[in-house]
């Protein structure tokens, strides 16, 4: 008996070495603060060719969007699966294990059947999780401080500035005793050195993002060696503010024929409280700190986000390069993502923060095995969709109760779309509102918060609603939700977001209470 019960055991662990083995890897790829602004889009100013060369390896998701347009609550939905509603976390203070215990992240299910998961850069906000990026996703630690800079180059101050006036302010500083990235920056800023763009004559590797490239292929290197499948997550920090990317980036455009945003009002006859004042953009140096921003200005910020983009693509290039050269492409899902959208003076609007299109519409490109080669789908998509779909990909159990919907017929073309619309939300004051985006319409409500602080189950008490029409207005100028012609179409939407608001309420009802 002992030794056929040994036999049986060294046959399981074979066979589980086995099946391990014929599971795809997956590089997962984050870039904070990503618009849709580049060339595989349509975009025509973008200089992006390995986006474009992704995009050529798979499927790019045209009409995928963010479930809450801020880092910590898009990613924290992201990686669990759950809308912010189930999350809990709707702000950049939060952390998401205190207020849902219960969770279990994408990376977590991946390690719990069978995968090695590491990670580099920002993936989850540093400030929604623990000390060790959400210590039980990983089976490697998370590499977030201590990255290979060039050593002909001291590190950037503050991970960010490497001018001659902030190296100088951050070496008296340090003489002065002050330690701390808040109290440091603060200093900054009060100098007003905290400047909005930065172009200087560095190789990548000066800069975060570049390190964060190589840590990533370190890790990439070392997990080729292992038996084991492997979900890599590395996460880029640009085009993130401050605009700051090496000068050849910044040369690859003409700042003369940068265009601005053609519409820079208020939508008509929208809530004047469904916008901001931008207020992340003027808590940098350089921007005025209330009214317009003059059109130099304009442009020079365009010009710097276009850079920082084309910083980024030259990342992921080199992670591209490197998962060919370790001859690991054929059999490696990759999983590119923006965080969210970003407002480029569109409505007068700088960053996110809104349930508008710019704000909520961001990329979404994965190629791999058993996925289509360079193609587009316009079908709505959610990032909580990413987790069921990944798990419907390398064959792993999809946890219980997600919101998410897996799109894998999408990938494998044997459906156009899994959803009808991809729902949104972002408070205002005492309302949240939620939006749903399908193939041609968005509709916005504005329910009012429930006093207890529960999520709304209908949008019944509500402060207003909005609807555009994408086909006859791209650039949301009018909102519509009140003419004659809408009312059924206003009324459809309000019962589909109803209904999803219903099925939200059964799921919170189902989660465990501790």
């Amino acid at each position: 008996m002992k030794a056929f019960l040994q036999t049986l055991l060294l046959t399981l662990t074979s066979l589980e070495l086995s099946l391990a083995a014929e599971k795809p890897n997956i590089l997962f790829i984050a870039v904070d603060d990503l618009k849709p602004a580049l060339s595989c889009y349509g975009d025509p100013i973008a200089k992006t060719p390995n986006f474009d060369r992704l995009a050529k390896r798979g499927v790019t998701f045209t009409n995928s969007h963010c479930n809450q347009a801020v880092c910590g609550p898009s990613r924290a939905s992201l990686m669990t699966g759950l809308r912010p509603d189930r999350t809990k976390v709707h702000d950049l203070k939060t952390i998401t294990r205190e207020v849902t215990p219960w969770i279990t992240t994408l990376p977590q299910q991946l390690k719990q059947h069978g995968y090695t998961t590491a990670g580099t850069g920002k993936i989850y906000d540093p400030r929604s999780v623990d000390k060790k990026l959400d210590a039980p996703s990983w089976s490697l630690p998370f590499r977030l401080h201590n990255l290979d800079y060039n050593p002909k180059y001291p590190e950037p101050v503050l991970g960010a500035y490497h001018g001659a006036p902030q190296r100088k302010a951050f070496e008296t500083m340090q003489a002065n005793g002050l330690k701390g990235y808040g109290p440091m920056y603060a200093e900054l800023k009060k100098q007003k050195l905290n400047s909005v763009t930065e172009s200087e004559n560095v190789p990548d590797d000066a800069y975060t993002d570049g390190a964060i490239r190589k840590q990533g292929i370190q890790f990439m290197q070392q997990l080729a060696a292992k038996k084991q499948p492997f979900f890599l997550a590395v996460g880029f920090k640009k085009p993130h503010l401050p605009f700051i990317a090496p000068k050849k980036y910044w040369d690859m455009y003409d700042p003369k024929q940068l265009p601005l945003a053609s519409f820079q009002q208020f939508a008509k006859n929208a809530p004047k409280f469904a916008y901001h004042s931008s207020p992340e953009l003027r808590s940098y140096a350089g921007p005025p700190s209330s009214g317009p921003v003059p059109n130099d200005q304009q442009r020079h910020l365009i010009h710097g986000y276009y850079a920082c983009v084309s910083f980024i693509d030259a990342q992921l290039g080199l992670l591209l390069d490197e998962l060919d050269r370790l001859k690991l492409s054929d059999n490696t899902i990759v999983v590119l993502w923006g965080d969210h959208g970003w407002h480029l003076g569109d409505h007068g609007l700088w960053c996110k923060h809104t349930n508008y299109e710019q704000s909520t519409r961001s990329p979404l490109i994965i190629a791999g095995p058993g996925i289509q080669k360079n193609k587009q789908s316009n079908a709505p998509t959610e990032f909580v969709d990413i987790f069921p779909t990944l798990c419907d990909l390398t064959h792993t159990p999809v946890p219980n109760n997600l919101d998410g919907v897996s799109f894998l017929p999408i990938l494998n073309g044997s459906k156009d779309a899994v959803r009808e619309f991809a729902m949104s939300q972002f408070p205002r004051g005492n309302a949240m509102g939620y939006a749903l985006r399908d193939s041609q319409f968005r509709y916005i409500a504005w329910p009012k918060n429930t006093t207890d602080g529960t999520p709304v189950s209908d949008v019944s008490n509500r402060k207003g609603e909005e609807l555009y029409d994408y086909a006859t207005d791209p650039l949301e100028t009018k909102n519509i939700a009140k003419e004659e012609t809408q009312r059924a179409r206003v009324k459809a939407f309000r019962e589909k977001l109803n209904k999803t608001l219903a099925e939200q309420a059964k799921r919170i009802a189902l989660e465990p209470k501790s």
